[in-house]
């Protein structure tokens, strides 16, 4: 266990930046696939979904919106991770080993300190990944009505970039616009949380243990996948939730929505309770080895070695 604050905080944002460059193009056909409504799908599948921006975005396009989450990932992973490790040492205080509630309170606190950073993060992400789908649906769109014969020109429209996007919200709704799905984020990573972080400490004590009495990191990294990929399953219906409040731009004939309760009616009246499972796959791809690589690179102390490292630090 590392007692250093800052190295917690490094070896978060190091964990999440390693973890984010390796899945983001999966979380991009997450977006992607979650955001489509009937009547406008366009994509199939992840891998078609991955195959179609490829074509008609080239190789970058799979990376629309990395630069947002590589900025505030750090701080959010580490965030999440710290808070965590704070709450399981402050309900531990009295020397007796922490019950499954305690573990659950202390993930609840962790994933509540997190929404600060993810909100705003994820409200930003989710329109650079939608650029590309509702483009595609405009020229498809414009396809079928010159299909008569008259030839129709679509107009390519710029994206925008995550700074002029800030700037719009900031501008029009104010620091509330980053804010956007607060409540929806908080009733995905709560639950996320209280789920992940108990399964996780359980299952990373089961088998063998290092001279020192730690896991060895591939017990680390499988129980952060396992655990990961059961949390993000089970919130999956709240992050198709999230998704659709958080996207500012529609596609055609696709329903806006004024809250969670709309959304959710609306959702299960025209797309059928199985639309909650969209994505849940490309969902469970994301984060299974975001966290396994997460918590390997945090019991690993890759953060207090780079300390270390710095003057005036002791090695």
């Amino acid at each position: 266990m590392i007692d250093s604050l800052p190295a917690k905080l490094l070896n978060g944002g190091i964990a999440g930046l390693i973890g984010v460059t390796c899945v983001f193009p999966i979380d991009l056909a997450k977006t992607r696939l979650q955001n489509q409504q009937n009547g406008s799908r366009i994509y199939t599948s992840m891998s078609d979904c991955l195959i179609k921006t490829i074509r008609s975005e080239g190789f970058c396009g799979i990376y629309r919106g990395a630069a947002v989450n590589l900025t505030l990932v750090t701080p959010e992973k580490a965030i999440k991770l710290a808070a965590n490790d704070f709450f399981r040492h402050q309900l531990s205080k009295d020397g007796r080993k922490l019950t499954l509630v305690r573990e659950m309170l202390a993930g609840c606190g962790a994933g509540t300190c997190q929404v600060i950073v993810t909100t705003p993060m994820e409200m930003l992400k989710i329109q650079l990944q939608d650029a590309g789908r509702i483009e595609a649906q405009r020229k498809l769109i414009g396809q079928h009505a010159g299909g008569g014969g008259g030839k129709v020109n679509v107009v390519q429209l710029k994206s925008p970039t995550a700074l002029q996007l800030s700037r719009d919200l900031l501008k029009d709704k104010g620091i509330a616009g980053l804010y956007k799905g607060l409540g929806a984020t908080l009733l995905r990573d709560v639950p996320f949380s209280i789920i992940y972080f108990p399964l996780f400490a359980n299952l990373n004590n089961l088998g063998r243990r290092n001279a020192d009495g730690s896991a060895p990191f591939y017990i680390s990294f499988l129980a952060g996948c396992f655990a990961g990929c059961t949390a993000a399953v089970v919130v999956n219906p709240v992050d198709v939730v999230k998704t659709r409040l958080q996207s500012l731009a529609r596609g055609c004939h696709e329903d806006t929505y004024s809250g969670v309760k709309d959304c959710i009616s609306k959702i299960i009246r025209h797309e059928g309770p199985s639309a909650f499972l969209k994505g849940s796959y490309c969902r469970a791809l994301v984060i299974a080895p975001l966290f396994g690589i997460a918590q390997v690179v945090y019991f690993l102390g890759v953060g207090e070695f780079v300390l270390s490292l710095l003057p005036g630090q002791k090695r």
